[in-house]
């Protein structure tokens, strides 16, 4: 279990966000830069940072939405999901890129100065953790089913970094199209890998929605964690 959680805050040019910072029993490991899902800083978000970190990282989630409504934490179906894709289309996404970069910078802070950084992101996420690798901002990205992505291929280029893509078969979100796509324009990046989980839906992964499937999301768990150990990838 992580020794423990709280918020701590980050300063960039415009003003103050939160982060989520929770931290494994043994207080140091590599770090994650987890980036949220459209839902804010939620309970699933924190419990996935408390998860990696019961892993041994130390983990980092950025209140992105922060300049619109700071740590909103929402739900997912009703007046919720309705008020997320309204802050989604609020949010400008070179600023979310930014803002991951200080968080970045902060979390270096806090391990030790050899030790790896990746992020992983969920949903909007998924396609933020794509734009950062892009960036060079981080060691390796992981994206969760990242919306978006396929939108953005001219971005591939610039990834030089290793990159692993989680997505539901059943994504009614994500057509198979986009993935494919993605995974064509990824071919001959040695250090791209791609996962696609039969009969999965859009946000697989989370236990608080009605899409979450166990098997997909624990073997896509594991995937992450060979991914993140593995020097070679």
């Amino acid at each position: 279990m992580t020794t423990y959680s709280k918020w701590i805050d980050i300063q960039v040019n415009d003003g103050t966000f939160g982060a989520y910072l929770a931290v494994p029993h043994h207080k140091t490991g590599p770090g994650i830069v987890l980036i949220q899902e459209i839902f804010g800083i939620n309970d699933h978000i924190r419990e996935v940072a408390d998860q990696y970190a019961a892993d041994g990282y130390v983990v980092l989630a950025p209140d992105l939405f922060w300049r619109a409504e700071p740590r909103v934490s929402l739900k997912y179906e009703g007046d919720d999901m309705k008020h997320a894709v309204e802050l989604m289309q609020k949010t400008d996404l070179s600023l979310a890129v930014s803002d991951i970069g200080a968080t970045v910078q902060a979390l270096r802070g806090l391990i030790k100065p050899a030790d790896p950084i990746a992020a992983i992101g969920y949903c909007l996420g998924g396609r933020l953790a794509y734009k950062v690798a892009a960036a060079g901002l981080v060691d390796k990205a992981v994206a969760y089913y990242g919306g978006g992505i396929n939108t953005e291929l001219d971005l591939a280029d610039q990834i030089k970094v290793p990159m692993q893509f989680h997505f539901g078969e059943a994504d009614s979100h994500i057509p198979a199209s986009a993935v494919e796509a993605i995974e064509q324009r990824f071919e001959g990046h040695a250090n791209a890998e791609f996962h696609v989980y039969p009969d999965a839906e859009h946000g697989f992964n989370c236990p608080h929605r009605g899409a979450f499937q166990r098997h997909a999301a624990a073997l896509a768990h594991g995937h992450t964690l060979m991914f993140l150990e593995n020097d070679a990838v």
